[in-house]
This record gives C-alpha cells, structure tokens and sequence, in this order.
C-alpha cells in the first residue's frame, strides 16, 4: 500500500483529466502529473535512501503537490513544515526528523539559508530541475504500517512532537472522509487556501483518491477576493478554512455578492466558531459548511458535524447542536471518560479518547511521550468534551492548555520559555483571552526582575527574535506577583480573569 497509487488509479481511468490548476490554469493533466512526479522521485531517491525523510517548507503552491507525492512515491517520509515558523523553530524540526532534503519556495528566508546551510533547495534550484530530468521511478512498494507523514505539533514541554502517520492511517483518513463526510469525483475542485503544512494537504490525499483537480491560488495564500473570484470560475470546490478564514470570506462575499454556488463544500476545524459568526455564514455561502474534528495523533477523523446537521440548525436545538463537534466518524471509536478512568455517562464532561486504524503509532523519537498519549490502544486527545445522549460531542475546554488564534495552535510553555530567557524578567505566564477576530489572542503576564525596567516593544523585539510572528504576545501585563495556590502552581485560570 502506497498513498501515491491514488495517483495512478486515477490516471488509468482518465489520463487526460485535468489534474493541477495555477488559478484558473490548467497546469497538468493525471497523466502528465503522474510522469512528473515519477522522475522527481527518482531524483530524490537518488539523494536519499528508502524510508529518509523530506522536510517542505513553503507556501502553497504546486511544486508542493508535486514533492508530497514524490516523496511517497519514491518510498520517503514527509515533513511538513509550517512556512510562517522562526528559522530556529524550522532548524529545530528538521534537525529532529533527520531530513535528509529542506525543499523551500522561491525565496526563503536568508536566516533559514544561514540554519540549514546547503541542505535547502529550492523550486528555482538546478537541482530540483536535475531530479525532475530523472527517468521515471517505478511506484515503491510500502507496507500499511510504513511511515509517510511526520506531523509536528507543538507540545506542553515547549517543544515540537512529531506524530507519525502511516500510509495505512492516511488510507484511512481518506475513506473515512468520503464515507462520512461526502464521496469525491473528477467532477471535484479542492483549493488550497490553507497552509498544506496542515489540515489541507491532508485533503490531498481526499481529493487525489477521489480523482479531482487541485487548484492553488496564484498568490500562494490566502486572499478572500482571490478565493471567490478562483471558487466561482472552477465550480464545485471544496475547500479546509479556520473559523478566521471564513469570517473574512464571509465579509468579502457579502460585499461582492457571490453566488453560494461557487463552493460545494468548505470545512472549517482548528478552532471553535461562535454560533453567531456560523449562521451568518450558512446565510452568506449557503449549505456548504461542515465540521470536522481531529487532531495531527488522529488527523480530520474524530467527529464530524455534517452539512445535514448544519442544515437541521435551523430547528428546535439548534445552537446546541451548532455548538458541537458532531458524531464521531463510524472508522473510529470515541469515548469520554472521568478522572477516575471511567467512561462518563451522557452529559457527563471528561478526556476524549479515540481509537481506530487512524491513530499515529506514537511521536517520533519520543517513547515517554508515546507512552503518555496512547494508553492500551486509545489516544489521550488531552480535550475535555461530554457526549450527549444522541451522541454528539461537544468540546468544553483543552486539559493542555493550548492556544487557539487564527487556526494556529500556540502552546504557552514554548512562549514562556522565550520570554523567560530575556534578562529583565524574573517570572512569566501565558494565557489565551477571547478575540473576536482571531477566536484567542495570546496574553503574557510578566513579573520584572528586581531593580530591572523592561517595557512592551523589548519583550515584543526578544519573542520576533525566537519565535514565529503569531506566537509572539498580542498585550503584555505587568505584575508583582503571578496568582499562585498553596503548592507554588500559577493559577493561569485566575489570570484569565484578571482586569486589565
């Protein structure tokens, strides 16, 4: 089982189906993608070994596609990187995977150069011309259990985890989406308006299954005017969206008056939507909108909140039923147990755990954090949520403290630790506020140092100078003490209730 055999299926029955679209022109059809990417894969073979690992760091673009199922072709790992990261951050992650190629855009960043050295290659590189000179490399044989997919996430402990996904879970990603969610045709657009590093290049492996065209923006991100005027001449596109990304396409449609027509289906996850925010949605883009929850251990398949649903909002129970996750996916089994251990009765919060053919094997290089997530087959998902009677999930509150802005998960501990490390401050805790914009901002609580004077725009200057633009605090509050209980703890729930 390779996932790049999605590929050749499809090729087979239509080869001149169209495949790759730049905006709205046509870059490729299966048949001619198919033999690119066979000689890209050879030319990475030929720099690499069976099983090595590939780190991309880029936005969307084509070329993007094109490596993903390279990669797997050729029987390598990917590595997916996010391209809005600090080259330190970036350093970090390919450093810890062991790639043994960085593929960037056109113009990555000259610090990222100065980390990684000679180990990055570009699109406009001659040698990412040299390998796609290769001959064509025959389809590599992988076993379900192979590893295709290396998800970094940031964790608790301030550092990147990476979870290890099979082509046997992305398998299973992929039929769990067209058996739950919607079945996929030729007759299908997926657009790339979301990072590929994340939830959307998983729906690669969806759309490419389905035998559907891949469109990419020209701009290479995420422009709502782009987006419509790209959705409305393809027809039948569907598309993976934070709750930030849809509040912004909402207000460009209102303006323009699009059609509702242009989208089939848009998923939004990564965040929680505010009830109001989702219905003047469902009015502006019309009944396209569906859920879905998981996370990188158990990628687009926890539960799922379907365009039915959506559609039934409108009845009695509404907004209860807006503000859940949905049911969870029939591949997975999904349970909500107590502190005891217990599996809680309906209505009941606790840890959601999830078990299926889904689930990573474990983090890369991380047995003790392995060992902590998956217990005896299930996966400690680390969220607190309660299943209704009807079997609807909804989530109350993430035991891990984690950050929600934009669609980004932010961790405080890898904030805290950047902030602790500058000279005039002696303490220093993390909190996520509501936004109304960005669902979360990130707070930073700081004690200075005795006799130090330490302002706003230094601590901003020291995070831009290790961490990435989005993790980086919104507002700073200084303090004389943090809230701490009788055991030293800082009380993170009493400074988000703290006036500022």
């Amino acid at each position: 089982m390779n996932i790049a055999q999605t590929i050749t299926r499809a090729t087979r029955r239509q080869p001149d189906r169209p495949c790759v679209f730049l905006g709205t022109r046509m870059l490729h059809t299966y048949a001619s993608f198919e033999k690119r990417v066979s000689r890209l894969a050879n030319g990475l073979r030929s720099a690499t070994r069976a099983g090595d690992r590939v780190a991309i760091v880029m936005e969307n673009r084509p070329e993007y596609l094109e490596l993903l199922f390279a990669a797997w072709w050729a029987g390598l790992v990917v590595v997916p990187v996010n391209v809005r990261l600090h080259p330190k951050e970036v350093a970090y992650i390919v450093g810890h995977s062991g790639a043994a190629l960085v593929f960037c855009g056109l113009s990555p960043d000259p610090e990222l150069r100065h980390e990684l050295g000679d180990s990055v290659i570009t699109i406009s590189d001659t040698r990412y011309d040299t390998y796609l000179d290769s001959e064509p490399l025959p389809l590599q044989e992988r076993e379900p259990e192979d590893l295709a997919w290396i998800f970094y996430t940031s964790g608790t402990t301030g550092r990147p985890k990476g979870a290890q996904l099979s082509h046997g879970n992305l398998h299973r990603m992929a039929t769990s989406y067209l058996e739950d969610v919607e079945e996929v045709t030729d007759a299908d657009r997926c657009l790339y308006a979301a990072p590929m590093s994340h939830g959307a290049g998983l729906y690669s492996v969806v759309f490419m299954h389905g035998g559907a065209a891949h469109v990419f923006p020209g701009s290479g991100r995420f422009d709502p005017a782009e987006v419509l005027s790209t959705a409305t001449a393809h027809r039948r596109v569907s598309m993976f969206a934070a709750p930030t990304m849809i509040k912004r396409l909402v207000r460009e449609a209102s303006v323009r008056g699009v059609a509702p027509s242009a989208f089939r289906t848009i998923v939004y996850g990564g965040a929680p939507m505010y009830a109001d925010d989702l219905r003047h949605a469902m009015e502006t883009l019309g009944g396209c909108l569906a859920q879905i929850y998981g996370q990188g251990e158990a990628p687009m398949t926890i539960s799922t909140l379907s365009k039915e649903d959506h559609a039934r909002s409108a009845g009695a129970g509404g907004e209860r039923l807006l503000g859940s996750v949905g049911k969870p996916f029939s591949s997975v089994s999904v349970r909500v147990r107590t502190d005891d251990g217990r599996e809680a009765p309906a209505g009941m919060p606790g840890e959601v755990f999830v078990r299926g053919d889904v689930v990573m094997s474990g983090y890369w290089r991380a047995p003790e954090a392995s060992a902590e997530a998956l217990r005896e087959g299930w996966l400690s998902t680390g969220d607190i949520g309660a299943l209704d009677s009807d079997g609807y999930l909804t989530l109350l509150d993430r035991s891990k403290d984690v950050i929600i802005t934009g669609g980004s998960n932010v961790y405080p501990r890898e904030v805290e630790e950047v902030l602790q490390a500058h000279p005039g401050v002696a303490e220093v805790s993390v909190v996520g506020r509501p936004d109304p914009e960005w669902g979360e901002r990130v707070v930073a609580f700081v004690v200075p140092g005795p006799g130090t004077q330490v302002d706003e725009a230094a601590l901003d200057r020291h995070c831009l100078a290790h961490l990435a633009r989005f993790k980086r605090p919104k507002a700073y509050h200084f303090l004389d003490s943090l809230p701490k209980n009788e055991y030293g703890k800082i009380l993170k729930k009493a400074l988000r209730h703290v006036e500022t």
